[in-house]
């Protein structure tokens, strides 16, 4: 049997994943593997690959792929860079072996962990980069990595986030790094999910959306609530910055198809705000922490068109904490207080 001095601990970031290039061809085969998670579009396999292969794969590609088009890099995808920078980085603070991988696309869940293995870690602490809990993304990555480990090597999962010191820390700093002088409003935009997700995740069955209030209720839901951590990130990140309660609100992007999702919608938000009197705005996006698609293009360019033609005179795109260095440290902090309660 393994003792514990001579185990060998590493470490796993998974983040989203990105298509190879922008390319139709590769945006088509990633969304493919991305929408016939179950987790993702929770429906029987069947049906699921009816709705993606007749009815989303032989239009959306097209569309998504013009998108990656406009925010890809010489270096390439920024979420990929981004990722394995702070990867780097988180490495270089611990001493400890780190590798990325990606839930879809390259490189790969089963990637990491070889790589991992290859520099003789047998205990590896699995990394969700998300700071809130929702099975489409906490869930599904950590059952692929489960899945995906060797025989003889064992790990531990670092939970959601999203009220730790050091993640509220990390975008407090960031948004005054970038706060412009003049702005009225602070707008958290978060990646919705569909309504029924919730209802999923909640282990008591009868207390998400089934009650009013239900986010500020107190219940065993609340630990795989997305919305209900989604609202204490904000509450936590403005508590930090010294706002009130006017100078913020929260809202929901990046919806797909006809299901109720969380709401109110960004878009529409965005929409309203001028009309509102609020002409200043600043964007910040905390489901996520390092930039990608659904920070750089959706709200980065569409949501700034969106405000700007409803009246709004200056749009301000907070970056995520990607690799900053109060990041780096805090993520290092967090890394080793999981690794010392697995001891």
């Amino acid at each position: 049997m393994q003792t514990a001095q001579s185990t060998k601990n590493g470490f796993l970031l998974i983040n989203l994943g990105t298509p190879r290039s922008p390319s139709v061809k590769d945006v088509r085969e990633y969304l493919g593997e991305f929408l016939m998670d179950r987790h993702v579009l929770d429906v029987p396999w069947f049906l699921r690959k009816i709705i993606v292969s007749g009815f989303i794969l032989p239009f959306r590609p097209k569309d998504s792929a013009e998108a990656y088009g406009k925010i890809w890099t010489d270096a390439g995808s920024p979420l990929l860079v981004k990722s394995q920078t702070l990867a780097d980085s988180l490495e270089a603070a611990l001493g400890e072996p780190v590798a990325l991988s990606m839930r879809y696309g390259s490189p790969s869940i089963h990637d990491g962990i070889q790589a991992l293995k290859a520099r003789a870690v047998d205990n590896v602490c699995i990394i969700p980069l998300y700071p809130q809990h929702a099975d489409s993304t906490i869930t599904t990555s950590i059952e692929a990595a489960v899945g995906a480990l060797p025989e003889g090597m064992s790990s531990f999962v670092m939970p959601p986030f999203y009220k730790e010191p050091q993640h509220v820390k990390a975008w407090g700093e960031v948004i005054r790094e970038h706060l412009p002088e003049q702005w009225d409003h602070l707008l958290f935009s978060y990646h919705g999910l569909p309504e029924r997700h919730l209802e999923t995740a909640d282990p008591t069955k009868k207390h998400c959306l089934n009650c009013d209030d239900c986010c500020n209720v107190p219940s065993p839901a609340h630990e795989t609530c997305y919305r209900h951590q989604v609202y204490e990130t904000s509450k936590e990140i403005v508590k930090y910055l010294g706002l009130s309660d006017d100078q913020y609100g929260v809202s929901f992007q990046s919806r797909l198809g006809r299901l109720p999702w969380l709401t109110p919608y960004t878009d529409k938000v965005l929409e309203e705000l001028p009309g509102k009197g609020i002409k200043n705005v600043a964007v910040v996006c905390p489901a996520f922490v390092v930039d990608n698609l659904e920070t750089l293009e959706e709200m980065g360019m569409q949501g700034h068109e969106t405000f700007m033609e409803a009246g709004g005179e200056t749009f301000t795109l907070i970056p995520c904490i990607n690799d900053s260095p109060v990041w780096v440290e805090g993520l290092a902090d967090l890394c080793r207080k999981e690794s010392e309660a697995h001891a």
